[in-house]
């Protein structure tokens, strides 16, 4: 079974973010994970949203929690007690051309929150840089929660032939907790993350005895039911349908 995070697990997925400096690819530093840069410092290059039938597109965003702990200030100093909500990207993305200032959140109210920072910690292993963490005074969820996310500035894809300006996606709220959002056949299982930093690149997927490999993405943190993070060693509480036919009938378990 996989149920969403519990406030201790967020504080343990939070723990990951303390050694920041295993981001050591090319131009990497602790800084690159994360901004609070509340203008877009970006340039308009030019480019499109849509090419080679990819989309740039917000595919989810999650009021995951109402008030961030302490660990939170690991991410960004001043995140405590701040609602953090991830976002989640139709690609992976550029992270430096990832500021604070590219995110526009509105309240049930209309109200326009007040943002502090955006990282992509702690999901920075191969594969992950589609994931970041909106951390502001965004609204609260029980008088005025937020709504809808958009994206105000230029963030680019991380092979740099898309610009998110413009996505924008409805908010998932708290009580509803998190849901898929994405998942898609990774063509080269050997070679998840082939961009940025040299800690995203690579694949987490065992080399012996796989076949093909299904990227997973959820809206927010899940756990399994006592309380671990999924892994490699846990795939039990997903299953998979197959078509075709030589497809075996019913349901499949990875």
């Amino acid at each position: 079974m996989i149920r969403r995070f519990s406030r201790s697990a967020v504080a343990n997925m939070l723990a990951a973010a303390i050694p920041v400096y295993v981001l050591t690819g090319a131009g990497a530093s602790a800084q690159d994970t994360s901004s609070r840069v509340l203008s877009d410092t970006t340039a308009d290059a030019g480019l499109p949203s849509e090419v080679g039938g990819r989309t740039a597109a917000l595919l989810s965003a999650f009021h995951g929690l109402d008030a961030l702990p302490l660990l939170a200030n690991l991410i960004c100093r001043g995140s405590r007690g701040k609602t953090g909500m991830p976002v989640i990207f139709s690609t992976e993305i550029d992270i430096a051309t990832l500021q604070a200032g590219d995110f526009r959140v509105t309240t049930r109210s209309g109200q326009t929150g007040s943002m502090h920072c955006v990282s992509v910690l702690p999901a920075v292993n191969p594969g992950e840089l589609r994931t970041a963490l909106l951390i502001g005074d965004l609204g609260p969820a029980d008088t005025d929660p937020p709504v809808r996310v958009e994206i105000v500035g230029h963030v680019h894809s991380i092979d740099g032939l898309l610009d998110f300006k413009g996505a924008s996606v409805e908010v998932t709220p708290l009580e509803l907790g998190p849901s898929l959002a994405l998942a898609e056949i990774v063509e080269d299982w050997t070679l998840v993350g082939d961009l940025g930093p040299r800690r995203t690149r690579g694949s987490l997927c065992p080399g012996e005895g796989t076949l093909q490999a299904v990227r997973v993405v959820w809206a927010g943190g899940v756990t399994l039911e006592n309380g671990d993070e999924p892994g490699p060693d846990h795939p039990h509480g997903l299953q998979r349908t197959l078509t075709g036919a030589e497809a075996p009938p019913g349901p499949a378990r990875p």
